[in-house]
């Protein structure tokens, strides 16, 4: 029976997926990260026909004629429409067995993130999506301890770890000691906020409309949460507000910096309350170790430092800010013991 299921799991292809609001990765049991693409999937508004998927879906954000739409399906970290994560998540899968077909003849193992305080509803609506793609088995784990995992945190040693996941919809901050999550906060609050942030400054200070592509842009060339060595300009085309004709603007880093101040602010205090309301034994061993940084957004300029500053802790980035969840759930699908210890903190 024991040589039976070693050949089932042989047979079974293990992926774990990170599916975040901005992007989504991919990992293979044995294989690594195989697939990063945004979270964005072109359809024909009249069919519904799926046109294009990831990347080749984004560069059709703001520029499809009037009968196709570039949906972003997932919002806040969760499915805002059903059908189209369902249609991304097929894609996905379909890709990673593509060439793969002829060693696995079972479908597929899935661990699949998500944000801690979900409702079971949206829980039930990410397992289905999986489920409907092709999945046989879906395990879901938390974004902060598949965050800690793939930053090589000790998750499984008495020992206070603090993480912070900035992704595009939420922003998780968590305590975990022991291999559970001790106290976990999550707001909805991340990169789209402050891209959005951006947009609306621009639109009040110069009257100019931006599409999210251009805020991002901005967010990552002169964004910044903290003062910088040396300021920066950006330049800057949108559609006037008053005559809808193109024009060009140049943008400094300290206007931006003020725009994101919201957004960053809300991001810090969500750590300031995670650490009042961490145990005060393992609030020294946080003391002591710092608290880690992850996720895509966590990037931006000065963001540690102000972190840093407001909380009076070591703060710092880990080495693998954009893919540490997708390498946590990874690890979870190398150890079936971790498998299952993980998925009962996911209820």
């Amino acid at each position: 029976m024991f040589a039976l299921q070693q050949v089932f799991d042989y047979l079974t292809l293990d992926i774990g997926i990170d599916l975040g609001t901005a992007n989504s990765l991919v990992y293979v049991k044995g294989e690594g990260i195989v697939l990063r693409e945004p979270s964005v999937v072109a359809i024909e508004k009249d069919s519904g026909k799926v046109v294009a998927v990831g990347m080749e879906a984004k560069r059709m954000l703001g520029r499809t004629p009037s009968n196709i739409a570039a949906i972003r399906p997932m919002k806040d970290g969760v499915i805002a429409d059903f059908d189209i994560t369902q249609e991304m998540l097929n894609y996905f899968i379909r890709r990673v067995q593509k060439g793969r077909g002829y060693k696995y003849i079972t479908r597929p193992r899935v661990v699949v993130s998500v944000p801690t305080g979900i409702t079971e509803v949206e829980k039930r609506a990410v397992r289905e999506s999986a489920l409907q793609a092709g999945a046989k088995v879906v395990h879901l784990i938390e974004e902060p301890m598949a965050a800690a995992m793939g930053s090589g945190l000790p998750v499984d040693e008495p020992i206070g770890n603090m993480i912070i996941d900035i992704g595009g919809g939420t922003t998780e901050v968590a305590v975990i000691s022991l291999g559970g999550v001790v106290y976990a906060r999550s707001v909805r609050c991340a990169g789209d906020a402050m891209d959005e942030a951006i947009t609306q400054h621009i639109k009040r200070k110069y009257n100019l409309l931006i599409g999210p592509r251009t805020a991002e842009d901005i967010k990552i060339y002169i964004g910044s949460a903290d003062l910088l060595d040396e300021e920066l300009i950006m330049r800057v085309t949108g559609n006037d507000l008053m005559g809808g004709l193109p024009r060009e603007i140049d943008v400094h880093s300290e206007e931006i910096r003020e725009a994101l101040m919201e957004p960053v602010m809300t991001i810090v205090n969500a750590v300031k309350s995670t650490l009042e309301k961490t145990p005060s034994e393992l609030a020294g061993d946080i003391i002591d170790r710092g608290i880690c940084m992850a996720g895509g957004s966590s990037q931006l300029r000065g963001l540690q430092s102000l972190i840093s500053r407001e909380t009076g802790l070591p703060v710092y980035l880990c080495k693998n800010p954009e893919t540490a969840i997708v390498e946590g759930a990874g690890r979870v699908l190398d150890s079936l013991d971790l498998m299952h210890r993980i998925e009962v903190m996911v209820r």
